[in-house]
């Protein structure tokens, strides 16, 4: 892990000088995840020379049942009342309800909003950003499009025309709020300067950061464990069992490297016992929004929507693994690829009402047929 680099001492003496040399952040997000970024990035540009100490945090306005704004709320607090009360977050974090604004100073983006919403975002920061900036998602989820699934990162690349990293890892937020350990995982392309400066912006004594060459890897992972999470909720609505609940995340387990290795051959296999593969499975499939939705919805037997359910029970959070259920089971399905991946695809079919929350062991284990898609049988 690169130590913080010390500026030289004539650098220091000038503060004006310097300015234009330190690095400027912006999250792009204010939810649980997006607040609890935001007070890891604040607690480290107040101790790194090479970073502003401001962290700007774009904020979705609401109205909070009082009447106040919540941007007003965090920046008279210091604390964002609706997605993580009880949580101060610093008092240099600054959050700004304009986007445009809140990332025209910024040289490095953090971004952590719900990845539905990402194709508009990316499209209102087209030439607002500035030039050479550097990016991170995240978020976990993808974009189906006509030509094929687009991870965030590559949306991000391509609509933005910027490099972007991204950061997945066992990471349930209100655990981290609190400064309870765990560890995460930076994906990167080429440039390991870029991403040990990640890692130096996120890596606190409470929660470990570690660099890997390996964006599609360590994405895919943070993307398709929140799948195996809804399956893993079902089996717990039913009182299956820790064995059933096991079987199911190993099988999990194995259809997420398959997939991402068919998708992207350059994916290593490493990649998969790092924070982002193996740990964020386990910990979502125990805890989470998605798996406790999940567990909701099977005690209903179905009867009550997953729509319904997030409403109630997530405070105006999102589920991802529904989204991203239905976005695999697309590209599953447009490949000729359903019979390989028999839970991702019975978990949609549950999520949907077309199979019954018990499908989940009925369907799981049937064995893939390898000859649909050539050489995949190395994968698994």
């Amino acid at each position: 892990m690169a130590p913080a680099q010390e500026l030289p001492p004539e650098t220091e003496a000038a503060p004006l000088g310097d300015a234009a040399d330190k690095s400027r952040v912006t999250v792009v997000g204010s939810g649980n995840w997006g607040s609890v970024a935001a007070k890891l990035i604040a607690s480290n540009t107040l101790k790194l020379p090479s970073f502003h100490d401001e962290v700007r945090m774009w904020v979705f306005e609401e109205i909070l049942p009082s009447g106040e704004k919540l941007t007003d709320v965090i920046n008279s607090i210091n604390e964002n009342v609706k997605y993580l009360p009880g949580i101060k977050l610093g008092n240099n974090v600054v959050a700004d309800p304009d986007l445009e604004n809140a990332v025209k100073d910024a040289n490095m983006l953090v971004f952590v909003t719900p990845h539905q919403f990402m194709e508009g975002i990316c499209k209102r920061l087209v030439g607002k950003v500035k030039e050479g900036v550097e990016a991170i998602s995240l978020i976990k989820g993808m974009e189906v499009k006509m030509e094929g699934p687009c991870m965030i990162s590559s949306l991000i690349s391509e609509q933005l025309g910027i490099n972007c990293s991204v950061l997945m890892g066992a990471n349930i937020a209100n655990e981290i709020a609190v400064e309870k350990f765990s560890e995460a995982t930076v994906g990167f392309r080429e440039n390991r300067e870029i991403a040990e400066k990640w890692v130096q912006l996120f890596n606190t004594s409470y929660f470990m950061v570690s660099p890997v060459q390996d964006v599609e890897g360590v994405e895919l992972c943070g993307t398709l464990k929140n799948v195996v999470a809804i399956a893993a909720g079902f089996v717990d609505g039913l009182e299956m069992g820790n064995n059933t609940k096991a079987a199911i995340m190993r099988i999990g387990l194995r259809e997420m490297k398959a997939f991402s290795k068919l998708l992207f051959p350059s994916v290593k296999d490493t990649t998969f016992f790092e924070s982002c593969g193996v740990a964020d499975l386990i910990t979502t499939c125990l805890g989470g929004r998605n798996r406790k939705v999940a567990e909701a919805f099977a005690k209903n037997e179905g009867k009550r929507s997953f729509d319904e359910l997030e409403a109630e029970m997530l405070q105006g959070q999102k589920l991802q693994g529904v989204s991203t259920a239905r976005e695999l089971y697309e590209v599953l399905s447009h490949r000729g690829w359903l019979e390989l991946f028999p839970l991702f695809a019975t978990v949609h079919e549950i999520s949907t009402g077309r199979l019954p929350p018990s499908a989940i062991v009925e369907y799981s284990e049937h064995k893939p047929n390898f000859s649909l898609a050539q050489g995949s049988a190395q994968y698994y």
